[in-house]
């Protein structure tokens, strides 16, 4: 089968290797190449790295507006059996579309958690399962048919970066899929059921917060699902420390943020988390153990979030 594939984000990776080894890649189409760093070295997107060092030959476009006519004549120039499309950043318009068959591998179980950050909204929810949906492209956002799907646990101690990881991986073989039974005309698309849609907002740095006075469940969700972006930032000893994951502690009655000597932050209800790991400023992650060990922490102490710096 020939494809043309739109992909930016890392989350596109594994499919595009899948769909290079077994398929004909005509053309990748990704964004244009960024500043990232301290240096603000001029980096390509992590599709636009691979492609050019393992599809040679391959044409690769760099948009900074897709649905320019040019740019979209170039594109629609070369003849594929459908288009795949993920995270790419950029909608793809009418006029870009018409005619194709394009699909989408969007990381949640549509209509659940439509939008910029699916993963982080199902773990920020308490979802205790996610998985991925290939949708036809739609005017509105990820409103598309579903023409196939697959579901994971979501395990409470996985990260976002961890869940990301995982569900890229699952994408592969359902992408495949979709396009096997689209070669076959055996596709059964399926309507959303708009009264299920749920929406996952961008998020931004400032949501690196964690407030105390909830529970040690919502405490833990909200540290899994903003590690490692934006991170969750609490204070201890006036100083800034990034909490990078923890458990379910042990139940006891302390002030909101207070630790006890086993390294547990008090929340609601008598819950507290268990710091696992954690970094400082300028340091890199390490244990909790290592942290309090060599700042000589005592039970009693508070980490401070949210809540208690705003009151």
């Amino acid at each position: 089968m020939n494809l043309v594939f739109f992909g930016s984000g890392a989350f596109g990776l594994p499919t595009l290797k899948a769909l290079a080894k077994e398929h004909t890649v005509h053309a990748v189409v990704t964004q244009p190449d960024r500043r990232a760093g301290r240096g603000g070295k001029t980096t390509p997107t992590p599709i636009g790295a691979w492609a050019a060092e393992h599809l040679e030959g391959t044409p690769l476009f760099k948009p900074e507006r897709v649905n320019e006519a040019d740019k979209r004549e170039a594109i629609r120039a070369h003849d594929a059996d459908a288009w795949v499309v993920i995270a790419f950043g950029q909608k793809l318009g009418r006029g870009l579309l018409e005619d194709r068959f394009a699909i989408n591998l969007h990381a949640s179980l549509l209509p659940r958690w439509r939008g910029a950050a699916p993963i982080n909204a199902a773990i920020l929810a308490g979802d205790t399962t996610t998985g991925n949906s290939v949708i036809t492209l739609a005017d509105r956002m990820d409103a598309g048919l579903v023409l196939g799907q697959t579901e994971r646990v979501i395990d409470p101690m996985h990260n976002i970066g961890e869940l990301h990881d995982l569900l890229a991986e699952d994408g592969p073989r359902l992408v495949l899929d979709v396009l096997e039974d689209h070669g076959r005309g055996n596709l059964q698309p399926v309507e959303q059921d708009e009264s299920l849609v749920t929406l996952a907002g961008k998020l931004a740095k400032t949501d690196g917060w964690i407030d105390f006075t909830e529970s040690a469940e919502v405490a833990q969700r909200r540290v899994h699902g903003l590690t490692p972006w934006p991170g969750v930032t609490v204070e201890h000893r006036g100083e800034p420390l990034k909490l990078l994951r923890v458990g379910l502690g042990d139940p006891f009655d302390a002030p909101p943020g207070t630790l006890d000597h086993q390294g547990h932050a008090a929340c609601a209800g008598g819950t507290s988390v268990a710091l696992l790991e954690v970094q400082p400023p300028g340091k890199r992650p390490m244990p909790w153990a290592d942290y309090a060990n060599g700042r000589q922490v005592k039970a009693g102490e508070q980490l401070i979030g949210r809540s208690a710096r705003s009151a």
